[in-house]
């Protein structure tokens, strides 16, 4: 835990940079509303963490997880945000899947290059194996995009 209230507060560059792209160029924000927003948002980020924490509480889990910051989002009566937010956390999770299958790629490449030397059958089998890898995170990937991920 904090020590003191203005340890709770988010970096003043992180606030700063999402208030310019909130904002139309040229528009100017004072130094106390950018305080105010900074406080307003570490309020915010608290009592969500706060809701969705019970979620998992009453799941008897001590880790947070998406689907409990999504119903904390419902609870706190934010239902417009939850379909964006959805969609953030499906792309994020598809990028990950994304770079995941390219270094499945990039290492079968590499095996395939020292294999060469041995028989056909340990060559075939090890790119079997992450073939199937490589199957399954697209699977997955196709899962997500279903919305049964």
């Amino acid at each position: 835990m904090a020590e003191r209230p203005e340890d709770l507060n988010l970096p003043n560059a992180v606030i700063t940079r999402i208030i310019k792209e909130a904002l139309p160029d040229g528009v100017n924000v004072s130094k106390e509303a950018r305080r105010a927003i900074s406080q307003a948002a570490s309020v915010f980020v608290l009592y969500a963490t706060s809701c969705a924490n019970n979620f998992a509480m009453k799941a008897k889990r001590k880790t947070l997880n998406a689907g409990d910051v999504l119903a904390a989002m419902e609870e706190m009566e934010f239902e417009r945000f939850l379909e964006p937010l959805r969609e953030a956390l499906e792309g994020e999770t598809l990028k990950i899947l994304s770079a995941f299958k390219d270094i499945l790629i990039n290492e079968q490449a590499r095996l395939s290059g020292r294999i060469e030397e041995k028989s056909e059958n340990v060559k075939s089998a090890a790119s079997g194996c992450i073939s199937v890898v490589l199957k399954t995170a697209e699977l997955s990937a196709e899962l997500i995009k279903l919305g049964a991920g």
